[in-house]
């Protein structure tokens, strides 16, 4: 039988993301147009999450597809059985319309198989990606100048239980524990761990970091920080989420990193993976399962190279389970919290000005990376994380799974 949180669960989770996740944490306002994109195995919280946008004020386009469960598969038919021509085949005036009429969006991921992409050639997956990056790159646009905002959200099923060994009722206590759905009032909840956060990141710009050096049984990795960089995280993009991140310079990427979480990605289970950097180029990437999927993911332009550093510290997080997806996965808690870097596209936010006034050539300037693909890739394993300030002296900023800034005056 298919599991159904209860309606006042189903209730909260919409309110939260409608309400508050999009936005910045403002949540929407009357008149707004809020897209809502689910597969159908998320009907209950897609529906809720209509109904809330509708209480707000706000208009919905509604796109609501077949679950990758279903027993047409037609997401895998289409990469099956589609030419180079509809590979590649973008809806320009469509997707321009979209993008132009949309001030927020709503993803709700429900991943029925999450294999259901096994044994597909990996580069029809990636090159139907490629085909939509102007589609990113409008989105981005807007969000640089603050007129659109996203979220993304975990609807729980049977076969993502079954990845992550529990049932689909112990799943959804995860995401119920995760997003404080458990509690009267999640916004409030959230808002608490916002002004935690916030006090973080505060506590991080204020050092002015320019470099950082992360030592631990796995990985031995220095990352540039770069220039007019802040820290971001806490206000409601992603639901989960206490992750605390910044985009760094690509180009002073050297050292290597080894993974403890696989990695889910175009449908297929990645284990076991370690990269290799220098000078801000990945030279060397290995896996224990999957490594021609990454292989052919870091041949993507762009792909080679990183475009977020991110930590959780793990008195934030409640998330203490492996959740076979990537949403829950980045912002574990656990005993020692979690370290991610993505490969790929930078968060333009970031940057400590006006986003909107960069052309391209700045961007590339001050070593923000530009991709089709940004690829989380998480570990949950204990490391120190020291970082190089402006004025050459150096200092532990996290250890042992928590950030130590309690002496940092902002």
């Amino acid at each position: 039988m298919t599991y159904t949180p209860p309606p006042p669960i189903l209730e909260r989770y919409a309110n939260l993301l409608v309400n508050y996740a999009l936005n910045d944490g403002e949540g929407i306002s009357p008149g707004d147009v809020v897209r809502v994109v689910a597969q159908d195995d998320a009907r209950p919280l897609f529906a809720e999450v209509c109904r809330a946008v509708w209480q707000a004020g706000g208009h919905v386009i509604q796109m609501l597809s077949i679950a990758d469960s279903d027993p047409s598969r037609l997401n895998r038919a289409f990469y099956e059985l589609a030419s180079p021509e509809q590979l590649d085949f973008f809806p320009a005036r469509m997707i321009r319309g979209m993008v132009d009429d949309v001030d927020h969006d709503v993803h709700i991921l429900s991943d029925g198989d999450p294999r259901i992409h096994a044994g597909v050639d990996p580069e029809r997956l990636l090159r139907h990606r490629r085909a939509f990056k102007p589609q990113m790159d409008w989105q981005d646009d807007k969000e640089n100048a603050g007129e659109f905002s996203w979220t993304l959200a975990q609807y729980g099923t049977a076969g993502q239980a079954a990845e992550a060994g529990m049932t689909v009722e112990e799943y959804w206590a995860q995401i119920i524990r995760a997003c404080f759905l458990d509690q009267p009032d999640p916004v409030a909840r959230w808002r608490e761990v916002e002004e935690t956060i916030s006090g973080i990141r505060a506590r991080l710009d204020a050092l002015a970091i320019r470099r950082v050096h992360l030592t631990g049984e796995d990985l031995d990795l220095r990352l540039t920080i770069g220039e007019q960089r802040l820290w971001k995280g806490g206000v409601g993009a992603n639901i989960p989420s206490f992750e605390i991140f910044t985009t760094p310079d690509w180009r002073g990427t050297n050292g290597w990193i080894r993974f403890n979480q696989p990695l889910y990605e175009y449908g297929s289970l990645i284990t076991g993976i370690r990269l290799e950097f220098k000078d801000g180029l990945v030279v060397r990437a290995d896996a224990e399962q999957n490594v021609e999927l990454l292989r052919a993911m870091i041949a993507n332009p762009g792909a080679d190279r990183l475009g977020e550093f991110s930590l959780t510290d793990a008195r934030l997080s409640p998330i203490d389970r492996f959740m076979a997806n990537t949403l829950f996965d980045e912002n574990a808690g656990g005993p020692f919290g979690n370290t991610h870097v993505a490969l790929g596209q930078a968060y333009k936010e970031v940057y400590d000005g006006d986003p909107a006034t960069l052309t391209d050539e700045q961007w590339a300037q001050l070593g923000f990376n530009e991709s089709v693909v940004h690829t989380d890739i998480v570990s949950t394993t204990d490391r120190t994380v020291t970082a190089v300030l402006a004025d050459g002296s150096e200092r532990v900023i996290y250890a042992g799974g928590r950030f130590q800034l309690d002496d940092v005056q902002v």
